[in-house]
């Protein structure tokens, strides 16, 4: 989440009183994320989450992020659902850009994650992927390991090595990473994004999983290793954290067992869920304008993480 573009009251009130949530009584923009612009709006009725689509995301792909929430949320996922407006519609538009209102979940997002948050946390997804096995929309992975090694060379190791002089070695792994890839793990939807601030909780209970706008068909034990990547690491990405990792698996195992294939593939998956990772931080390092309400995150603590799953393979998961 992010602050890119500016609402001003009347414009936001206008906006409100197409849904049937009460009145405007106030709204602040979030800054925390790269990718939307969003303010925590209250009204006479509630809270609520506005979210608009700035970057990485085409409005032909709202039927399908919109839709997964309000099938998870029916489904009793711990996912927010979509507020339709008076007409029915998941989404309007505000000048050329799309918005959305979302249900707003109590909860917190755990900046020092316990093991029994991180196994509440294998629960929900595991209970998420078998959700949606029955969505009956489909999207492709548009940041697969050889989309976010594109997204490397582009910026180029010159540009790289100006963020730090040992980013443009990621290119040669991601190049390893592409050729290795498995293609044939089990599917279903998945959320591909699920760090610690993209989940709320109340104590050890998992209360709304959100910012499912990367959301996409791909390989269940993928995004097990996002969220092992992303949870189980100190925020420099120097130092592991085995019990999270033993409380993350177990929780989603508890849900869904993995296979021997999907056991096997983890420390190549969470390779290149890292890949993803320091490429979309390095494009966002050099793109995103000085101005923007946005704080920009290092790519390189993703490439030690990287570098920790490469050095110990299946020991990285016990």
């Amino acid at each position: 989440m992010a602050v890119y573009t500016h609402l001003g009251a009347e414009e936001l009130a206008r906006l409100i009183a197409h849904y049937d949530v009460g009145e405007l009584v106030s709204s602040k923009g979030i800054a925390e994320g790269v990718s939307n612009s969003n303010w925590l709006v209250e009204t006479t009725r509630g809270r609520f989450i506005l979210t608009m689509y700035e970057r990485r995301i085409e409005t032909a792909d709202l039927p399908f992020f919109l839709g997964l929430l309000d099938h998870l949320s029916a489904a009793r996922c711990a996912v927010p659902r979509t507020i339709h407006d008076r007409d029915g519609a998941a989404w309007r538009m505000v000048g050329d850009k799309a918005v959305a209102l979302i249900e707003f979940l109590p909860g917190v997002s755990p900046s020092n994650p316990t093991p029994a948050q991180a196994r509440a946390v294998g629960v929900a997804l595991a209970q998420a992927h078998l959700a949606a096995h029955d969505f009956p929309m489909a999207r492709e992975n548009t940041l697969a390991p050889s989309d976010t090694l594109a997204i490397l060379t582009q910026c180029g190791a010159a540009a790289l090595a100006t963020i730090d002089p040992h980013l443009p070695a990621m290119l040669e792994s991601g190049e390893a990473i592409v050729r290795e890839w498995p293609e044939d793990l089990p599917r279903s939807i998945i959320h591909s994004d699920l760090f610690p601030d993209n989940v709320l909780m109340l104590d050890d209970r998992v209360t709304g999983m959100i910012d499912f706008y990367f959301a996409c068909t791909g390989a269940m034990a993928y995004d097990l290793a996002v969220t092992h990547a992303a949870w189980c690491f100190d925020d420099a990405g120097e130092t592991c954290d085995h019990a999270l990792g033993r409380a993350l698996i177990e929780g989603y195992e508890s849900v869904r067992v993995l296979s021997e294939p999907e056991r096997t593939a983890l420390p190549l998956l969470a390779e290149g869920a890292c890949l993803r990772f320091i490429a979309s931080r390095a494009q966002d390092w050099l793109d995103t304008p000085e101005e923007a309400l946005v704080r920009r995150k290092d790519p390189m603590d993703f490439t030690r993480r990287l570098e920790f799953y490469r050095a110990n393979g299946q020991r990285a998961f016990a």
